[in-house]
């Protein structure tokens, strides 16, 4: 007896998911949990501003946490760099990693006018770079050198289907 359950076909992985490597996965997973880690900073802030005084410990915590994920996601991405020759995830975690130290140092200076409008472009760097690294592959470029390059004496073979 067929069912409408073994008629329902299984979906099968995603193009991007299909042809990332391992180093892609690790830093897809290091920029994931960053992302949570920093969306929960807002949170605790707010509820610091809303007058429990002990939460600012949680926005402190929360923000050492942060700090040490972005820079575990440098270390990802020059992996990535350097294995798979993809040079963006490291030039864009490069950024956002740079905006949240300052946006720290304004936190803890007090710089509120800094630190605040800081932290919401930081928040929304991190969630744009969170969906590009989910919906890229990121998989081994080939080495230029290794590339070929038809030339006068070896021209470019056309197949049968393009005669």
């Amino acid at each position: 007896m067929v069912t409408a359950a073994d008629s329902v076909a299984t979906p099968a992985r995603s193009e991007a998911a299909h042809r990332t490597t391992l180093a892609g996965w690790i830093l897809r997973a290091v920029v994931s949990a960053h992302v949570v880690a920093i969306v929960g900073q807002p949170v605790f802030a707010g509820v610091y501003l809303s007058g429990d005084y002990d939460s600012l410990g949680w926005h402190a915590a929360g923000a050492n946490a942060v700090t040490s994920i972005g820079y575990l996601q440098v270390i990802a991405a020059i992996i990535v760099w350097i294995r798979l020759r993809q040079v963006w995830p490291f030039v864009t975690t490069l950024g956002v990693v740079a905006a949240e130290t300052v946006q720290y140092f304004a936190g803890l200076a007090g710089a509120l006018w800094l630190h605040i409008p800081l932290g919401v472009m930081t928040i929304v760097a991190l969630v744009v770079q969170f969906i590009d690294v989910w919906r890229r592959p990121l998989q081994r470029r080939p080495h230029p050198s290794q590339e070929r390059v038809p030339t006068a004496e070896q021209p470019e073979r056309k197949e049968a289907d393009d005669a």
